[in-house]
């Protein structure tokens, strides 16, 4: 794999940035759009919603998501065989642009067909979101040789860039539809994407040299002595089967943390006191209080990671704290339905969501980036966008059960969801630290530092 020296920065090559940048715009766009697709559902007023009820707007969100995550599957097999990465990301950007502008259409263009429109919208923003999605977080990795100890820390960095987009979106496109209405939102989303599109074009050449536009399989194959694909050697395998592991959980983690875009952004919405003083919080306000929390503590943890050398904990571990972070996070949504006591009437204290928010978000930063960068780690060089797909595969079937989960709340009530959610969280994170020291032994020492690796290696191929 040829690298572009074109220096470094932070201790990083300087693509990695130029990455960031592109991930940045594109999720502006993607969290824009997710801030307010419920509220403009849901929306009966004459600022123009499509004035459904609140179980159709989640259900429809739990679809979309879902599908957005699903998707990549298909991009990264693409990528993988076919066109190389960094075309599908600027297919998928097209695309997705697209998409966000179609939303953006004023009802006075679109009427009697605003839903027809809406739904060709959500679709090409499906599709070229799994076109794009796989393959960026790919490149990530491929800025980095095997067993370069940088690569936990880069993932860290490369998710801060997600999350000032998400960020910028909940404040910007929140702010932009409650003044301008909801069409101004998708405007905002659309432009988003347009700046995360001329960040790749111009710039990639000269920060990423090759990287991302030969497919993963021709590179493979021109590695193998016989000069074509081979099958999977035992070690690959294994590594392949942690992926899975790994996958069943990430599912149990991200069907409780997407409550926040659906059940708990309506919960901030109807059931918190979101007074302070005369000023009313709005609540698409709440969707950024995830990401101001990642940028405050994704450093802190990067550095930790660091820090910790050899004492660092592995990735089943750092899963496992994940869960139990994620349990914290709705111990407090608990606290705000015990505070209601069963009168919906009641509003709750924010205090409760901040500090919901806040657990959910150290768990996602104990299992998000560390599990990208897992794959990135794991998977065969042939396979390696093929599997961040599946990796995003399985945020869609937790995507999919968050939505389920979420429209219940009418029959359950707030109190057994969150609790549900939480002891679930709980037996999840117990079951992880059981099984780490098998999952570790299948990864054939690819988390081990260098001078295990070579031990490792030889016992395997023994």
């Amino acid at each position: 794999m040829s690298h572009n020296n074109s220096g470094t920065l932070l201790g990083h090559p300087k693509g990695l940035f130029l990455l960031f940048g592109t991930e940045l715009w594109e999720r502006f766009s993607y969290y824009a759009m997710r801030a307010i697709l419920v509220l403009y559902l849901t929306d009966k007023t004459i600022d123009g919603g499509l004035g459904w009820t609140t179980q159709e707007a989640l259900s429809l969100y739990g679809i979309y998501t879902g599908l957005v995550y699903f998707t990549p599957l298909i991009g990264g097999w693409i990528a993988d065989n076919f066109l190389g990465q960094r075309r599908l990301i600027i297919i998928g950007g097209v695309l997705m642009a697209i998409g966000q502008f179609t939303l953006a259409l004023p009802h006075s263009v679109v009427d009697p067909h605003a839903v027809k429109a809406f739904y060709v919208g959500l679709t090409f923003l499906i599709i070229g979101n799994g076109l794009f999605k796989p393959n960026i977080s790919t490149m990530v990795g491929d800025l980095y040789e095997e067993g370069d100890n940088r690569r936990d820390g880069a993932f860290t960095i490369f998710y801060m860039g997600i999350n000032i987009g998400s960020l910028l979106a909940g404040v910007i496109a929140g702010t932009a539809s409650a003044v301008y209405g909801w069409k101004a939102g998708f405007l905002c989303a659309g432009f988003g994407m347009l700046f995360s599109l001329l960040i790749q074009l111009f710039f990639a050449q000269r920060y990423l040299g090759n990287i991302g536009t030969v497919p993963a399989a021709v590179r493979d194959a021109a590695k193998n002595a016989s000069g074509k694909k081979e099958p999977l050697t035992k070690v690959e395998r294994d590594r392949l089967k942690v992926i899975m592991v790994m996958c069943t959980f990430v599912i149990v983690f991200w069907a409780g943390f997407e409550q926040a875009g659906g059940l708990m952004n309506i919960y901030s919405q109807e059931y918190t006191n979101r007074m302070i003083g005369s000023f009313e919080v709005p609540a698409a306000w709440f969707q950024s209080l995830n990401p101001f929390f990642i940028i405050i503590c994704a450093p802190i943890l990067a550095s930790l990671w660091v820090k910790m050398g050899k004492k660092e904990p592995n990735s089943p571990v750092k899963f496992a704290l994940a869960m139990f972070s994620l349990a914290l996070g709705f111990a407090c949504m608990i606290g705000a339905a015990l505070e209601q006591g069963g009168d919906m009437t009641v509003k709750t204290s924010m205090l409760w969501l901040i500090g919901a928010y806040f657990f959910h978000t150290i768990g996602e930063l104990c299992l998000s980036p560390i599990g990208l960068s897992m794959v990135t780690k794991l998977a065969p060089l042939r396979l390696a966008s093929l599997m961040m797909g599946a990796w995003f595969g399985a945020n869609a079937i937790a995507n999919y059960i968050a939505g389920e989960i979420g429209s219940r709340i009418g029959e359950a009530g707030p109190l057994a969801i969150f609790s549900g959610i939480a002891i679930t969280a709980v037996i999840a994170g117990v079951l992880l630290l059981l099984l780490s020291n098998t999952l570790i032994n299948w990864m054939h020492g690819a988390e081990s530092s260098n001078d295990d690796e070579h031990v490792e290696v030889k016992t395997a191929e023994a």
